[in-house]
């Protein structure tokens, strides 16, 4: 009699434990970051699934209900630099570093298009994503970051058809090749750095959108994608590199066709810029991150 009483008193304990924590729920307070310098970064590998799985949606809605697919990502770089090879390899006679113009253009459109459509997409995001940030909380970071990443697969199906292309004209692939990563990451950075700050302006002033495709317009004839480095003059070409995809086309075409160019202190001053501009931008978007949803 004694053990079933015992039995009983424990049982009662334990349903008076549960009832207690779930009648008295843990608080759980959600307050904005303090101090400018305050990045918290580490919330993004905790929410590394939502990363994959908004990337992921990104990739299957670009193409949804389209009839060639990702038959544009050949496409696009390749009707460019069709375009650019008549216009400036053969009327204007822009020189190409002694390679064929065409494979000297698609070369850097490659990474371009990784930047530009990463940029334009990233800055815009927030405001797609509306409904997203505004019933849910997570990390606002994840939402850029992932239209971002979501411009690899493009990418990926470009540089497969410039080593088709390397192999038609017989451009050799040296050892340079395996530093191309670093390029690929460095044109992410850009993308991300300049997204940052574009994305968290246009959540409060939707001019943004209407200005990014002169934005990317003006930027694209400001980077050596269609002509050499060579036809700027030596002593404005670290003013230049401030651009921060001219270190990036530039280690492109080292990388794959052999150029020089990338050497000296133009590739250095590009880095420097996109370490500033994405640390400046992170700092920004991180200090207007708890008024997104209020304005978006």
């Amino acid at each position: 009699m004694n053990l079933e009483i015992d039995h009983l008193e424990n049982q009662k304990q334990t349903v008076s434990g549960v009832l207690s924590v779930i009648q008295e729920p843990p608080d759980l307070e959600i307050a904005p970051a303090r101090g400018w310098f305050n990045l918290d970064l580490s919330d993004l590998w905790r929410y590394r699934e939502l990363i994959y799985f908004l990337t992921l949606r990104d990739v299957m809605v670009r193409y949804k209900q389209t009839v060639l697919g990702a038959a544009w990502a050949i496409l696009q770089p390749l009707l460019t630099m069709i375009l650019f090879s008549l216009i400036f390899g053969r009327f204007a006679g822009l020189p190409s570093d002694g390679l064929p113009y065409p494979i000297f253009t698609f070369t850097a459109l490659i990474p371009w298009g990784l930047f530009a459509y990463a940029l334009t997409h990233s800055s815009t995001s927030l405001v797609a994503d509306r409904n997203l940030i505004t019933k849910i909380y997570f990390p606002r970071l994840v939402i850029p970051l992932s239209s971002v990443l979501s411009s690899l697969l493009d990418f990926a199906i470009s540089l497969l058809m410039l080593f088709a292309m390397m192999l038609f004209f017989q451009v050799p692939i040296t050892w340079r090749v395996l530093i191309l990563p670093l390029f690929v990451l460095l044109a992410i950075l850009s993308a991300v750095s300049v997204g940052l700050w574009l994305s968290a302006l246009n959540v409060q002033y939707r001019d943004v959108r209407y200005t990014l495709p002169f934005l990317t317009q003006v930027w694209l004839f400001a980077t050596p994608v269609a002509y050499s480095l060579t036809i700027v003059p030596e002593q404005w070409r670290w003013l230049y590199s401030l651009n921060p995809m001219v270190g990036v086309v530039e280690g492109f075409r080292w990388a794959l066709l052999g150029t020089d160019t990338v050497v000296g202190p133009l590739f250095p001053v590009s880095i420097a810029i996109i370490l500033l501009l994405l640390f400046s931008g992170l700092v920004y978007f991180k200090r207007m991150e708890d008024t997104f949803a209020d304005l978006v």
